[in-house]
């Protein structure tokens, strides 16, 4: 079979079912989806079916758009000058220094080196290792254990894996990494959490209980997201991130910002966590580092953890296509792209669309929360809104599923919050038709998980 070749979109389906293994691909969905083709915010399947993609290409990412033919020229020059050589040991390749140079140039000060990977559980896992390395090359060998939050998402790998927040990553494929700890994640819809506190008074409470009990010096660090993508879209308030910074650094314990997610635009600014309160001694990106047209993940880090993690033994950790020419090629590219289209500004027109067009939502028995934060979006479906009881996870997919079939528009159920992530290009009518088809179905969801036709 070449690369040529001409298949159906039934030959297609039958060879997906026999040959390919999808992420986070369940029994029961029965439903195939297989995309052939895109441009701008729309793309089109192997039936010839369009769909608006408010999705971000399903997973966050997509920021620039698809189908786009500056990225394919970048791409193509770059292959005929050099494809692919390694970034290990002595050596190195321009365009990895050069997007190194530049994310630099973008970071909170201080985060002035960059560590490449192929995405963002290897960003996370490198940050990890990074971390311990760090206190034990500093003579606290002792410092190994790393704190997270419940319902958060950082990966897939080993380490990453266990870093997040939610018991599928773990589940059945145990012992999974040693010296975790989760903590209670800032969630103010949930308030029952915190048992009348404040939030950030009992999440700060909380984490100082936790060094306590665990002990300061046998803490590497905290990983926390700026804002929770994976959970729901789950901003904290204004005050949780610079009291929990104050703690973390009152005991040496590093703090990894996890901005797979939320970098390069996403949220209306090139990194979130500044505006958060986070200091971070490191940052992990990707999702839109290379604007989708590539894998790409990044680790930035102080120049005090750089140094020391070399040293004169090294780092002994990487990745084959670490710093692969292409796709940093292709982050330069999407870089210029953000910066020449005011896709920055762009973002925060968009918040405002999603903000507008989800409003309808508010009261509605079937919906807990709606949360926009640039230009992400979740709903969270309730069953039971004065109990706030989630519907399944099937009922979510149910959602999603309804969306595209009826309103070709791809949307992204995550447990039982269903979310938007659309491209920075979206226009203003293509948000609000992405609005209008997440009203009108779960407009129609009962209590029951049914959806009214």
């Amino acid at each position: 079979m070449g690369t040529n070749d001409s298949l159906s979109a039934a030959e297609l389906d039958d060879l997906d079912r026999r040959h390919l293994v999808r992420s986070m691909q369940r029994g029961y969905i029965k439903d195939r989806v297989i995309i052939t083709r895109g441009q701008g915010s729309t793309v089109w399947d192997a039936e010839g079916n369009e769909y608006l993609d408010a999705a971000g290409g399903g997973v966050w990412h997509s920021p620039i758009g698809h189908g786009r033919s500056e990225m394919a020229e970048v791409a193509s020059e770059q292959i005929r000058q050099i494809e692919f050589f390694t970034s290990l040991l002595e050596f190195s390749n321009d365009k990895a220094i050069r997007l190194a140079t530049r994310l630099a140039g973008l970071a909170p000060e201080g985060l002035d080196r960059v560590f490449f990977s192929s995405g963002g559980s290897e960003a996370v896992e490198t940050a990890i290792k990074a971390a311990r390395l760090f206190h034990h090359r500093r003579g606290e060998p002792d410092r190994t254990w790393v704190l997270s939050r419940h319902y958060s998402f950082h990966g897939a790998t080993y380490g990453s894996g266990t870093a997040t927040g939610l018991p599928q990553m773990q589940y059945g494929v145990g012992p999974n990494l040693p010296d975790f700890e989760k903590l209670t994640p800032p969630y103010p819809y949930r308030s029952e959490m915190y048992g009348g506190a404040d939030v950030t008074d009992f999440c700060v409470d909380e984490l100082e209980r936790t060094i306590e009990r665990i002990g300061a010096d046998k803490i590497a660090a905290m990983i926390g997201e700026p804002v929770m993508a994976g959970g729901g879209v789950i901003a904290p308030p204004e005050d949780y991130w610079p009291r929990m910074q104050e703690v973390l650094d009152r005991h040496g314990i590093l703090l990894v910002a996890d901005e797979v997610v939320t970098a390069l635009g996403r949220l209306g600014t090139w990194f979130d966590s500044p505006r958060r309160g986070m200091r971070p001694h490191m940052i992990t990106m990707a999702k839109g580092i290379a604007g989708g047209y590539a894998p790409l993940g990044a680790t930035l880090m102080t120049d005090e953890i750089a140094d020391t993690v070399i040293g004169e033994e090294g780092f002994f950790h990487g990745y084959t296509f670490q710093g692969h020419p292409v796709a940093c090629a292709l982050g330069l590219e999407t870089v210029e792209i953000i910066e020449r289209e005011g896709l920055l500004e762009r973002a925060r027109e968009i918040e405002s669309g999603l903000r507008e067009g989800l409003s309808a939502l508010a009261g509605l028995p079937t919906v807990g929360d709606v949360r926009v934060e640039g230009t992400l979006a979740a709903v969270e479906m309730v069953s039971d809104r004065e109990h706030k009881v989630p519907v399944d996870w099937s009922v979510g997919e149910a959602v999603a599923f309804e969306i595209r079939n009826r309103h070709g528009v791809i949307a992204r159920p995550y447990a039982h919050n269903l979310v938007l992530a659309p491209p920075l290009v979206m226009s203003g009518e293509e948000v609000a038709r992405a609005c209008r088809a997440v009203v009108d179905v779960i407009s129609r969801l009962g209590s029951d998980g049914v959806i009214a036709q």
